[in-house]
């Protein structure tokens, strides 16, 4: 799944051809992936321009002129194209939303999985994510505050969206190793040292995926280079960078984790 240097580069690729542009219409193809009321979409979109493009967490963020809020998630395979509206049509494209430039913003999702939620308060969608790990605003006395009063180990609590937003699986794995963390440790046994080499961890692991344009892997996101750069994620097998040990591969909470046994104690 895309995580937050991916979608930071959708969004950042997307505010050039879209921003400024007004929705003329849409159309929907696969009726599941709209979280808003079809005939509300139908209704209210059109007309509304398009004043910003940000990003919450792995939702993009279109700031409307009529005062609502159009959130997507990629979710698993989801992708979005800017292309003439005479341009040849893809089967996977699951939503089109047509400008008024004769052109389509076109939301490609091969495995169903993206969502769509038109709404006039935003925190309807984004009103659980936890903090931005890159907000100027967010300091390490904060991150530190998020781990007062947990449990449980320490990856599937980076994963969790309600606890920090943006982070997934790449982005955790190559943040333990740079802290020389063991994702498998619990939470409560992490010293304030080793919370604030997290913290820069994460940060550092993030904006070096948006200085890369994110992670290309299968066919899930294409443009990234940071596959180039990782560590230890998706290395089982072969040796760790920093010592030369094997790195190690077990599943946390369902999901793989990578580490490297004697850099991560």
């Amino acid at each position: 799944m895309p995580e937050l240097p991916e979608v930071e580069t959708v969004v950042r690729g997307l505010r050039g051809p879209l921003v400024g542009r007004t929705f003329t219409g849409v159309t929907v193809r696969w009726p599941n992936s709209i979280k808003t009321p079809l005939f509300e979409l139908n209704e209210r979109l059109p007309g509304q321009r398009i004043e910003a493009i940000t990003r919450r967490g792995k939702y993009l963020w279109f700031h409307l002129s009529g005062g609502d809020s159009l959130f997507l998630h990629l979710k698993m395979s989801g992708d979005l194209l800017v292309l003439p509206a005479s341009e040849p049509d893809d089967p996977h494209v699951r939503t089109i939303f047509s400008l008024d430039n004769q052109h389509e913003l076109r939301f490609k999702d091969t495995r169903k999985f993206g969502r769509v939620y038109l709404v006039a308060e935003p925190n309807e969608v984004i009103g659980k994510l936890g903090p931005e790990p890159l907000a100027d605003d967010f300091t390490p006395d904060k991150f530190a505050a998020l781990f007062e009063r947990r449990s449980g180990r320490l990856k599937p609590l980076l994963l969790n969206q309600e606890f920090l937003a943006g982070v997934g699986n790449i982005y955790a794995d190559e943040s333990c190793h740079a802290a020389g963390l063991d994702p498998r440790r619990t939470v409560n046994s992490l010293s304030p040292v080793e919370l604030e080499r997290l913290y820069h961890a994460i940060r550092q692991a993030l904006a070096s995926g948006i200085l890369h344009k994110g992670a290309s892997l299968d066919a899930v996101y294409r443009g990234g280079e940071f596959q180039n750069h990782f560590r230890v994620y998706d290395r089982a097998g072969q040796p760790c960078l920093t010592c030369g040990s094997e790195i190690q591969r077990v599943v946390l909470a369902g999901r793989s984790t990578h580490f490297c046994s004697n850099c991560q104690r």
